[in-house]
């Protein structure tokens, strides 16, 4: 019987020694398990603070959309009108596009998501945006209405980003202006000084090849035929072209400012250049073709050959800078 009675203090002493060292295995390293706890709290809380401001961003930046598309649906339909009606704006379903790829191209500049910045500006380009829209239908201005776009797309950019946002989108929402008409009277201050030019070159021009040719006006006496330099022909859809090319190039490349000035300045002999191209090829086709084909190269192939043709000059001048001065 003796050993079985001494046998009881021994089993509840080894039970204390197991209990007493199943308890200090915990106890003996707690920090491990505090940091996972910790990190299981935290790890929600960043991405729940990284996620919540895109989330609200997306939101409103559709919002903001929708209100667009709503308030500005006549203008859009007015401006598609006038791109399908005026050639020398039928390069406006090009320009939206491309300002897009301005700032895709620009992608590495972009800023990124502000937490916190001034809402009060961004108002303030809005209420620009609606008084001009309110002008115009006033007193039936239609390019007023489509200038307010650019203000109502900048006080957008500036609500959802601040100044950042907009520094880095700006070259995008000016480059919109060359899809708006311009108006009435600064098409014609345009186009008359361009017209008169390109006819007094293009007159030069064919003396130049032994014709005949006479200026009278925007009139050429070219023997027996008469070419008329018409106000369609003054070359403003060429020289709106190549400013939105030079624009587009000032934005994309890193250049010297004095080279993109030079750019700049180029864009009116080059435009004055093409649009008298296409004047001297009507003229030698009216005296060695026939009428009938003078006009059709006039009126169908040149608005398609001449663009390209100045963006080859405009090449040219391009090339010519990196040949002269090479970047290092």
């Amino acid at each position: 019987m003796s050993p079985s009675r001494n046998s009881g203090p021994r089993r509840d002493s080894q039970r204390a020694r197991r209990r007493s060292a199943g308890g200090s295995g915990p106890q003996a390293d707690p920090a491990p398990q505090a940091a996972v706890a910790e990190t299981q709290v935290i790890a929600p809380e960043r991405n729940a603070l990284l996620t919540t401001p895109r989330i609200v961003l997306g939101l409103a930046a559709l919002t903001l959309l929708a209100v667009f598309v709503w308030s500005y649906w006549t203008t859009f339909l007015s401006l598609v009108q006038i791109w399908d009606t005026e050639p020398d704006y039928s390069h406006g379903y090009f320009v939206a596009p491309l300002a897009l790829y301005f700032l895709w191209a620009r992608r590495s500049q972009f800023p990124g998501v502000a937490r916190k910045h001034r809402i009060w500006p961004g108002v303030v380009l809005l209420g620009i945006g609606a008084a001009m829209r309110y002008v115009a239908a006033l007193y039936y201005l239609e390019p007023v209405d489509g200038w307010s776009l650019l203000f109502w797309v900048a006080g957008v950019v500036w609500l959802l980003g601040g100044w950042r946002w907009l520094r880095w989108a700006l070259p995008s929402i000016v480059f919109l202006l060359f899809m708006v008409q311009l108006p009435y009277r600064v098409e014609r201050m345009l186009s008359y000084p361009l017209q008169r030019i390109a006819t007094i070159i293009s007159g030069w021009t064919l003396q130049c090849f032994g014709l005949p040719a006479v200026t009278q006006g925007n009139t050429i006496l070219l023997g027996s035929h008469t070419l008329e330099v018409e106000q369609a022909c003054s070359g403003l859809t060429i020289f709106i072209g190549i400013a939105a090319l030079a624009f587009a190039y000032v934005v994309l490349v890193r250049r010297s400012w004095w080279e993109k000035a030079l750019l700049i300045v180029a864009v009116l002999p080059i435009s004055l250049i093409a649009n008298s191209a296409r004047i001297v090829l009507t003229g030698l086709l009216t005296e060695f073709a026939s009428d009938a084909v003078a006009k059709k190269f006039s009126h169908d192939l040149a608005g398609w050959l001449m663009l390209p043709f100045a963006a080859l000059l405009f090449a040219l001048v391009l090339w010519y800078l990196g040949w002269l001065f090479p970047q290092a």
